[in-house]
Order: structure tokens, then C-alpha cells, then sequence
């Protein structure tokens, strides 16, 4: 498939409603308003396209920029290429995309580091969702890998920009659920925040509290285990 191919597929997939409901989310340059689930049929047909996938992102669609995060080959990303991608992103909707597939590439760690600490909302934003993933996927990180990223989010949280914030937030829930002695830092860590204010444009989406999150999560995962245990 090439990207006229492509563009032309997610042309006809597109609805007005999509479109108006990613404005309202958003999403403010050209799109055609796929459906999430239509993007990952597309993505699953297509599979790995390293080459349409970077056909794709310089479009400039969102749409198209959503396929490209899901067909692309992380393997593949070199370093200009997701610097170029990141100075690009301007909505939460692709940053999420961008973000998750960065954190499945051998450079996760290192644009992680990176852009935790620009202070560009979105990159600022990649990056912090790039940690939430290595936190919940990344088993072999020790513990310590996390904790100067918490005081970092306690000192820093509020002073950032608004979807960055969101972005810490999330890592910060997703640290404390990944394992019990994180958890008692994160909730900690969470309670020195306070709340998270976040402007959600249009819509009725809420920032998540962090601290009943994670106890909540750590609770269906005990009944969980004592279900499959009976």
C-alpha cells in the first residue's frame, strides 16, 4: 500500500462526528475523524511499513500521523527522526500515540530523559507518558529508577504545562502500581501533589486522583488473586 492508497482509505473512513468530537478534544490542524478502532483494523491490515509510516507522518494529517505511530517499526526509530516527530505533536490524542510507540523502540529510555525535562507541553508530555510505560512494561528497571522521577513530579507537577501536568500525573499512578514498595512512595508522593489541575478543554474527561487510583488498582488486583487462589 502506498500513502495515496492510504490517505484515500482513511479519507472514506472518516465522519463528521469523529471530527467534531477530536475538535473538541483538540485536535485543531487537517483530519478526516477515523475511529480508533478503524485505525488499528487499517494498522492491522497494513502491519510493519516503516517507509509508509514516515510517508504518513509528514502529511501532517492527524489521522494519517495516528496510523503512522501504529505502523511504524520502533526497531527502526533513530534519534532525528523522533525529534523531528516530537516538534510536530500538538494535541494529547497523537502525543499518547507518539509517546506509546517511542516507549516500544531501543531509544524509549533515552527520549524519556530527555524530554521529561523540556519544557515544551508536549514534549514534556511524551515523555512523562514514555515513563508510565517503561514503569507498568519494563520489569528488569530497579526500583530506584523511579523514585528521583517522583520527587521530581512532587517538586515540579504544578509549575508545568497544563497536559504535561496530565502526563506526570499518569506516570506518577503508574509507578505506584508497579509493585507494592512503589506504591507506598507514589501514594506518598501523591499526597504531598494534592490535586492535579488540568484543563480538559470541551469535553467531560477528569484528571484521574492518584491516590485512590493506585489503591484502587492494588485492590482489584488482591480480589483478583484471591478469586483465581479459591
Amino acid at each position: 500500500m502506498d500513502v495515496d492508497e492510504a490517505m484515500a482509505l482513511l479519507e472514506a473512513a472518516g465522519t463528521a462526528q469523529n471530527r467534531k468530537t477530536y475538535r473538541n478534544h483538540g485536535v485543531k490542524g487537517e483530519q478526516f475523524g477515523v475511529s480508533f478502532a478503524t485505525l488499528d483494523k487499517l494498522a492491522r491490515q497494513i502491519k510493519r511499513d516503516h517507509h509508509l509510516a514516515a510517508a504518513l507522518w509528514v502529511t501532517g494529517n492527524q489521522d494519517a500521523r495516528l496510523l503512522a505511530t501504529r505502523i511504524a517499526d520502533p526497531a527502526r526509530l533513530d534519534a532525528a527522526t523522533l525529534d523531528a516527530w516530537a516538534g510536530d505533536l500538538d494535541n494529547y490524542i497523537v502525543t499518547d500515540a507518539f509517546a506509546a510507540m517511542v516507549a516500544r523502540s531501543p531509544l524509549a529510555r533515552e527520549k524519556m530523559e530527555t524530554w521529561t525535562r523540556s519544557e515544551d507541553e508536549w514534549e514534556g508530555a511524551a515523555g512523562w507518558n514514555i515513563l508510565a510505560h517503561l514503569a507498568m512494561h519494563e520489569r528488569e528497571l530497579p526500583d530506584d529508577y523511579f523514585r528521583p522521577y517522583l520527587k521530581e513530579i512532587q517538586r515540579d507537577i504544578h509549575s508545568r504545562k497544563n497536559r504535561t501536568r496530565y502526563s506526570m500525573n499518569s506516570a506518577m499512578i503508574a509507578i505506584g502500581i508497579r509493585d507494592q514498595v512503589l506504591m507506598v512512595d507514589a501514594i506518598e508522593t501523591a499526597k504531598q501533589v494534592g490535586p492535579v489541575d488540568v484543563d480538559h478543554l470541551q469535553t467531560s474527561c477528569k484528571t484521574p486522583e492518584a491516590v485512590s487510583y493506585i489503591r484502587k488498582t492494588w485492590d482489584h488486583r488482591a480480589r483478583k488473586a484471591a478469586k483465581a487462589s479459591a
